[in-house]
């Protein structure tokens, strides 16, 4: 038999709270809800258990905030506003900008992501989520900003053929966060287009590939080749894909990484040498 499904205007009434109290709590990813007829209804079973909840934190008698599953279920539905409270939340609770993306919009994407290869996520929910998902990664670029001298320049994009954006826009605010300038060309871009960039770059570093999908050897390869023969320039690649391949390094990157983390020590490392050689 089907969960009874109750207004919110009863949820709240169950919860002991104000309707817009409940209201945020749909709103932050806490509480789950669906739309029905343009109105919030909430299962009654899940009113009953948030009521009795788990052990409470030291956060106002309310659970640990569990940022990434919150997240996922408002990048499911499409909820922009919503996905953005619950990142505002997570920020306010002093998470720290860099941790929101390695540990909570990651962890919710990737999970959507697993969801839709099992069959149980729609194609448009995944395309959903990845929309919303870029949308929130705009509104916290700002958050990487440092002030200063920049380290050098890190150019970064996604390889002919591999249609996905948001790794390379997160590792791209990632490496701002390091005190780089970067440019991110996005999705499916061309070797030439990663040549002409890298070519008119101020005091270039290196430049990065961030490769989701696969199997894109060759264009990968590609990139790697025109960029040693054209400039001599260290490559740095990185990705989900790399999973899915037999022998990565093979490719002649002069960096493999296998995290978010490793990226980053690959473009540090390759700045401090380059401060090296030029002392």
């Amino acid at each position: 038999m089907p969960d009874e499904l109750i207004s919110l205007t009863e949820a709240s009434t169950r919860l002991g709270v104000h309707y817009m109290t409940a209201y945020r709590y749909v709103r932050t990813g806490q509480l789950s809800a669906i739309k029905v007829g343009g109105e919030w209804r909430v299962a009654a079973a899940d009113v009953d258990s948030f009521r009795k909840g788990p052990a409470p934190s030291a956060t106002n008698g309310r659970p640990k905030a569990d940022f990434h599953k919150r997240l996922e279920a408002r990048l499911v539905i499409g909820d922009e506003g919503g996905a953005w409270t619950v990142i505002e939340s997570a920020l306010n609770a002093g998470v720290e900008p860099a941790q929101i993306y390695l540990d909570v919009l990651a962890p919710a994407l990737a999970q959507i992501g697993a969801e839709w290869a099992a069959g149980r996520a729609t194609i448009a929910e995944e395309h959903r989520a990845t929309a919303v998902a870029l949308r929130l990664i705009g509104r916290l670029g700002p958050h990487f900003n440092r002030a200063g001298k920049k380290r050098g320049t890190v150019i970064i994009g996604a390889p002919s053929g591999d249609q996905h954006s948001v790794p390379g826009a997160m590792a791209a605010d990632l490496l701002r966060g390091q005190g780089f300038d970067v440019l991110d060309l996005g999705a499916n871009t061309p070797a030439e287009s990663f040549v002409d960039a890298a070519r008119h770059a101020d005091r270039l570093i290196a430049v990065g590939i961030s490769a989701t999908t696969g199997p894109n050897a060759e264009a990968i390869s590609e990139i790697i080749s025109l960029v040693h023969s054209e400039l001599n320039c260290p490559v740095v690649l990185g990705g989900h894909a790399l999973v899915e391949m037999e022998d990565p390094e093979s490719l002649g990157a002069d960096f493999v990484t296998s995290s978010s983390t490793a990226m980053m020590q690959a473009f540090d490392s390759l700045a401090e040498a380059r401060i090296r050689t030029s002392s």
